[in-house]
C-alpha cells in the first residue's frame, strides 16, 4: 500500500535517534515534528494536528509512558508507536495495554521501521469515538488572548489596525480582565516585535522613585545618584514602553510624560539636555481617569494625549462563552508545570464556572483552575471547586444591628462586587474614596 504524508510527532531525548528518524521519515514524505522530552512534546499537541506519535520510553522528568496514558485519554485514535533501547516484559505489556500500536527496540535497521510505521497508520481509526479531556479543541487564539466571543473579537480588530503604527493607545478595563496581554499582542503582532517591549506597573514603584525610573537620571540628581542611569523610556526606544496603572503616577509624572508625548523627547532626572526617542506608548489603568480629572488628581490634557486609540477589554462576565477556552488554557498550563497533573473537568463543574461573575475576572479563574487542579486526582468535579463559587441564598439577619456594623457590612459588599475598586465602589455608595478609606481603618 502507498504511504499517505502524514505528520508525525517524534519525541526522544537521545538527539542522535531523534535526527536518524526525522531523516528516515523525510525521505518517506512524511511531515514530522521533533520534541527531546514529554513537556515540548505536549505544547506540539496542543497546537498541531498529529496523525502518528513515535515515542522513547525512558526520558528524564516525564516518562515516555506517562506521554502515551496522556494521548490515550486526550486522543484516543491517535495511534502510538513506541521505539526504546531498554526493553522489558513489563514496559511492553503497559504499553500494549494503553493501546500501543507496535513496539521496536533500539537499534532497529530502515526496514523494521517502515514495517511498524506501516502497521501503526493502518490501524482502523474508531469514527464515533470523541476526544476527552482537556485538548477537545484548539482554541482561537491572539498572540496570547484566547476567545471566540465578540467582545474579544473587537479587541481583536481594534489590535490588527493599530498594531503596526506608533499611535499612542489607551487600555482599560477592570483587574484581571488582561489588559498587559493586549498590549503585548499589540506588540508582538505587528512589525515592530522585534523591538524592545518594557512593561511598567507604576502602581508598584514607589512614587518618589517612578520619576527616576522611568526617565533615567544623571550623576549627582539626587542622594544615591553616583552614576548616570537610563531609564525605561530610554530602553524601551525603537519599540513599545507598557504604562499599567497610570493612574497612580504623580502630577510631577504626569507632567513629564506630556513632554514625551508632545515632543518624542525624555529629560533625565538632573539634566538639562533632552534626548529624542522613538517609541510607542500604551497606558493602561482600572480607575476611572474622568473622575480623577475632576478631582484634579489627573491632567486633562494627558488624558486626551493618551487615549488617541481606546481599547476596551471587557470583565470576563460580559464574556462567559470565553470561559471553557481559558478553563482548558490554564489546565494544560497546569499540567505541565506540575508535569503529570493533566486533569478533566466534569460539565457540572464547568457549569459552575460559567454561571459564576469573576469579580476578579481571568486572574481569579486562573487561581481556581490552579487550585482544582492540585487538590483533584484525574478530574475536577464540582468538590473540587470553592464553595463560594456555589450556589448559595442571601438569607437576612434577624437580629438587629447597630447601624455602624450594618453599614461596614454593605461597604465591604460593594467592595467585593467592584473587584475592591475603590473609585467605583465610591460612585456606587456617593462618597468619595477619603471616606471609604476613612471608614474601612475605622
Amino acid at each position: 500500500m502507498q504511504l499517505r504524508k502524514e505528520n508525525i510527532l517524534i519525541v526522544d531525548d537521545d538527539v542522535d535517534i531523534l535526527e536518524l528518524l526525522h531523516r528516515h521519515l523525510q525521505s518517506w514524505n512524511y511531515h514530522t515534528f521533533k520534541a527531546v522530552s514529554v513537556k515540548e512534546a505536549v505544547a506540539i499537541l496542543r497546537d498541531t494536528k498529529i496523525d502518528l506519535l513515535i515515542t522513547d520510553l525512558k526520558m528524564p522528568e516525564i516518562d515516555g509512558s506517562e506521554l502515551i496514558k496522556f494521548v490515550s485519554e486526550h486522543y484516543p485514535n491517535m495511534p502510538k508507536l513506541v521505539v526504546t533501547g531498554y526493553p522489558s516484559v513489563q514496559d511492553s505489556l503497559a504499553a500494549i495495554k494503553s493501546g500501543v500500536a507496535d513496539y521496536l527496540t533500539k537499534p532497529f535497521t530502515k526496514d523494521e521501521l517502515k514495517e511498524a510505521l506501516t502497521n501503526s497508520l493502518l490501524i482502523p481509526k474508531n469514527k464515533h469515538k470523541k476526544e476527552v479531556g482537556i485538548l477537545k479543541e484548539k482554541p482561537k487564539q491572539y498572540g496570547d488572548i484566547i476567545g471566540n466571543s465578540e467582545k474579544i473579537n473587537q479587541v481583536i480588530q481594534i489590535i490588527e489596525r493599530v498594531k503596526n503604527n506608533k499611535a499612542t493607545i489607551f487600555i482599560k478595563g477592570e483587574s484581571g480582565t488582561g489588559k498587559e496581554l493586549v498590549a503585548r499582542a499589540i506588540h508582538y503582532q505587528g512589525k515592530f516585535s522585534r523591538a524592545p517591549f518594557i512593561a511598567v506597573n507604576c502602581g508598584a514603584i514607589p512614587e518618589n522613585l517612578l520619576e527616576a525610573e522611568l526617565f533615567g537620571y544623571v550623576k549627582g540628581a539626587f542622594t544615591g545618584a553616583d552614576t548616570n542611569r537610563d531609564g525605561f523610556f530610554q530602553a524601551a526606544h525603537g519599540g513599545t514602553i507598557f504604562l499599567d496603572e497610570i493612574g497612580n503616577a504623580s502630577l510631577a509624572v504626569q507632567s513629564r510624560l506630556l513632554r514625551v508625548l508632545q515632543e518624542k523627547e525624555v529629560v533625565k532626572v538632573g539634566a538639562s539636555k533632552a534626548e529624542k526617542i522613538d517609541i510607542r506608548i500604551i497606558a493602561a489603568t482600572n480607575s476611572d481617569l474622568q473622575d480623577m480629572i475632576q478631582k484634579q488628581t489627573f491632567r486633562e490634557d494627558l488624558f486626551y494625549r493618551l487615549t488617541v486609540v481606546e481599547i476596551h477589554v471587557a470583565p470576563l462576565r460580559e464574556r462567559k462563552d470565553d470561559i471553557p477556552l481559558l478553563v482548558d488554557k490554564f489546565l494544560f498550563k497546569y499540567g505541565v508545570e506540575y508535569k503529570n497533573r493533566f486533569v478533566k473537568i466534569t460539565p457540572n463543574a464547568l457549569e459552575i464556572l460559567q454561571r459564576y461573575n469573576w469579580l476578579g475576572n481571568i486572574r481569579e479563574l486562573e487561581n481556581v483552575v490552579q487550585r482544582a487542579v492540585i487538590m483533584s486526582d484525574n478530574t475536577i468535579d464540582v468538590e473540587q471547586l470553592p464553595e463560594h463559587l456555589k450556589y448559595s441564598f442571601d438569607f437576612s439577619e434577624d437580629k438587629l444591628l447597630p447601624l455602624k456594623v450594618i453599614e461596614k457590612k454593605y461597604i465591604e459588599k460593594v467592595l467585593r462586587a467592584t473587584g475592591n475598586n475603590k473609585t467605583k465602589a465610591a460612585e456606587i455608595l456617593k462618597i468619595d474614596r477619603k471616606t471609604i478609606r476613612q471608614k474601612l481603618s475605622e
